[in-house]
């Protein structure tokens, strides 16, 4: 597990904020995880990473869950949400191109997070099929991956790896 301080500790790799290419490493490094996989959008970024991009203003971090679990699980402070599906029938959002693009244009470095890092997986596809360049998908998501009881938050993702979020 890693954790971000002003030093930049990014998934056992320190970034000096000096350094100028740490953010193209960590772009690069996203991408090579998604030809790796064999994904059809630009890249996959663990939350560290993710926090690092965002963190340096490299990066636009959308929040593509629903309102309901921003408000009641929590959100990570100072970004943008475009929920991905919503209500409780977690319909599609028919409207979430134009949603995304009224945040950022197309060639900006995008990075999709969810519960989970499903979600984001399908709205890094439509957006990179709209003409996206960048959309990337931040692994593990907000929550994580279920553990041995069936409960979220304590293996994996943005909370676990202890990066800066907060709960209305």
């Amino acid at each position: 597990m890693s954790f971000i301080s002003k030093g930049k500790t990014v998934t056992n790799k320190t970034i000096k904020t000096e350094d100028a290419d740490a953010s193209i490493d960590l772009l690069e490094l996203g991408r090579q995880r998604a030809q790796n996989s064999g994904v059809l959008f630009a890249g996959l970024l663990y939350p560290s990473e993710a926090w690092a991009l965002f963190q340096e203003d490299k990066a636009v971090l959308i929040d593509v869950r629903t309102a309901e679990e921003r408000k009641f699980v929590g959100r990570v402070p100072g970004t943008p949400h475009v929920a991905w599906k919503h209500g409780p029938d977690m319909a599609q959002n028919t409207r979430f191109v134009q949603e995304v693009e009224a945040i950022a244009p197309r060639h900006a470095v995008i990075l999709l997070l969810c519960r989970s890092g499903v979600r984001s997986v399908a709205a890094a596809r439509a957006l990179t099929q709209a003409g996206f360049t960048n959309a990337f998908n931040v692994l593990e998501g907000f929550e994580g991956e279920l553990d041995s009881y069936q409960q979220r938050g304590k293996c994996n993702g943005w909370r676990c790896a202890g990066l800066p979020w907060m709960q209305d």
